[in-house]
């Protein structure tokens, strides 16, 4: 701080109490002389003549100077040569002292109007030879830290004589080093980088600080032009079909991502089931670990429910088999009885029956002719009318119907 307030009261020292007091001593100087000629008496009237002079020209050529708002004031002293920039305030100017030139601090602007056109009065030159314009514009400014060194070099037309010169001599051969296609079409932002990089040193070395380089139009000749719109066309298409190949592939690429994703979803679900049913497992054997007993004791219970059932159908069958012994027995007892009683009865029919059939048999022996009254009794029902011959004596009635005949006699 102590700093600037040292510069800032050597320039007031510079600026006005340097002169001041050169004026003082000046002005006391005439005073002396104004005294010496009050004391003489001769040079009353000259010193007046003085004093007069020095009004009018200070009333009509003030000793000071403004700095107005966006400019900066450079001061040239002709007794030692200094040169003093100022940027705001009052500044003490001394005619035939001091010289004063102003500039302006805001951006200046450039615009090489001659290569602006392929039919201007100087286009520029592409590789092949053909002429082109392009509309180049140039922003630059005064480096105001050095406007004190570079004050005196300045010409009055720094676009013109500063600004153009340096324009050309790199524009021009840059230009001449590209084709048309490059220049209007791929190799646009690269130039203008170039043109920033040469141009903003050689602007540096001549007090101007470059602030930008703008390529607006490029102006072709009418048949290249033509013919460029329709490889323009044509490329057009071709880029179109390649973002169309890109988007294609885009959506090829999504598709592989959506289905890498729906994968690892599905593994992700898939580890997320397993880990379900590893701990549903773990819940189960856990379950399983307090039910086994349970279950253990369920088997050993229905066991012995089946070792008492077994003894109770055992006991039961056993019952069952006596129960029918007891009846088979019985039964047996009740058949043996029974085949008694039949055999008891058969013997007695037997009997009766021999008894009756010797009786018959005495019968018939007395009386053989019951044998036929017998036979006509039993088909009486079947036969009406029997005509048979007169048997033999002592032989069956019916021994000539059923064709028997008598064995002769010996």
């Amino acid at each position: 701080m102590s700093g600037r307030v040292d510069e800032v009261l050597e320039v007031l020292q510079r600026v006005l109490v340097e002169p001041i007091g050169r004026l003082c001593r000046a002005l006391g100087a005439g005073a002396v002389a104004l005294g010496a000629a009050v004391v003489r008496r001769r040079w009353q009237l000259g010193a007046i003549a003085v004093f007069a002079v020095c009004a009018y020209a200070l009333y009509k050529h003030p000793p000071f100077a403004s700095v107005n708002g966006g400019e900066v004031m450079v001061r040239s002293n002709q007794l030692d040569g200094s040169v003093t920039a100022f940027s705001g305030g009052t500044v003490l100017v001394l005619p035939k002292v001091h010289q004063v030139r102003r500039y302006s601090t805001r951006d200046q602007v450039y615009r090489l109007a001659e290569g602006a056109s392929a039919t201007g009065s100087a286009p520029f030159q592409s590789t092949e030879g053909l002429s082109i314009g392009v509309d180049l514009t140039i922003r630059w400014a005064i480096d105001l830290n050095r406007i004190a060194q570079f004050s005196k070099a300045y010409p009055d037309d720094l676009n013109a004589d500063l600004v153009r010169p340096a324009v050309q001599d790199i524009a021009y051969p840059l230009f001449a080093r590209h084709t048309v296609r490059e220049i209007f079409t791929v190799q646009r932002a690269d130039i203008q980088r170039q043109l920033t990089a040469q141009l903003k040193p050689r602007l540096a070395a001549m007090g101007l600080v470059l602030r930008s380089v703008s390529m607006g139009q490029v102006d072709l000749p009418p048949d290249y032009r033509a013919g460029m719109e329709k490889l323009l066309d044509e490329e057009l298409e071709t880029e179109k079909i390649r973002y169309t190949l890109q988007l294609k592939e885009a959506q090829v690429k999504q598709t592989q991502l959506e289905s890498e994703a729906e994968k690892v979803r599905r593994q992700a679900a898939a580890e997320a089931a397993g880990q379900e049913q590893v701990i549903a497992a773990k819940a189960q054997e856990e379950t399983m670990q307090h039910i086994l007993p349970f279950k253990q004791k369920q088997i050993e219970q229905r066991q012995l429910e089946a070792e008492a059932d077994k003894v109770s159908r055992i006991r039961t069958a056993e019952g069952a088999a006596e129960a029918r012994r007891i009846e088979a027995r019985g039964e047996a007892d009740s058949r043996q009885k029974l085949a008694d009683a039949e055999a008891y009865r058969l013997d007695l029919v037997g009997k009766a029956n021999a008894g009756q059939m010797q009786r018959e048999g005495a019968l018939i022996t007395q009386y053989p002719l019951l044998i036929q009254k017998t036979l006509a009794d039993k088909l009486s029902d079947k036969v009406q009318v029997i005509i048979a011959p007169t048997p033999e004596a002592g032989h069956f009635i019916g021994s000539n119907l059923l064709g028997e005949q008598s064995e002769a006699k010996p």
